[in-house]
């Protein structure tokens, strides 16, 4: 290992530090998503999330993007410049905005661990086709994947979601 691997490796370590489990719940691998355009990665690499009362934070330090007008998903732009789409549940675009609270706007900065948003789960569970929430990062370089540490998890929980080269 060369002078300049370890200045690499500490850059790489910076760059994932941020990441922070986004709920309490469980998280779970990509591919266990009920939806193949999540579950396939047609819209990137991911993790999903499945929340045990329905608060969802920020899992990177950065601002608000979009809050979708049915307030089933955000996009974030982390202050490394990855774009993560946080995606409520599955066809919860039906929903029409009901069953979330919001607590963002458009261009708010937030830490990881700022509340984003609340799911009402019984509701949704109801209504919807799962209250599995993706979370996609969508504009990885090609060279780079997301590795995730299944099972039980707290909310702020570190080193459970990299981004791996």
């Amino acid at each position: 290992m060369g002078l300049f691997d370890i200045f690499k490796k500490s850059k790489n370590e910076e760059q994932v530090k941020g990441i922070v489990s986004p709920i309490n719940g469980e998280l779970l691998d990509i591919t266990k998503v009920p939806d193949e355009v999540f579950s396939t990665k047609m819209m990137g690499d991911g993790f999903a999330m499945k929340s045990e009362d329905g608060i969802i934070v920020s899992p990177v330090d950065g601002k608000v993007g979009v809050v979708f007008e049915t307030k089933h998903a955000v996009i974030l732009e982390s202050t490394e410049g990855k774009e993560v789409l946080i995606h409520l549940g599955i066809d919860t675009v039906n929903l029409k905005g009901e069953g979330f609270e919001v607590f963002v706007n458009v261009g708010d900065e937030v830490k990881a661990g700022d509340k984003l948003v609340k799911m009402d789960l019984p509701f949704i569970e109801a209504n919807a086709k799962s209250s599995i929430s993706p979370v996609i990062f969508t504009n990885l370089d090609s060279n780079e994947s997301i590795k995730v540490v299944e099972g039980p998890v707290k909310i702020g929980e570190a080193n459970r979601v990299e981004i791996a080269k």
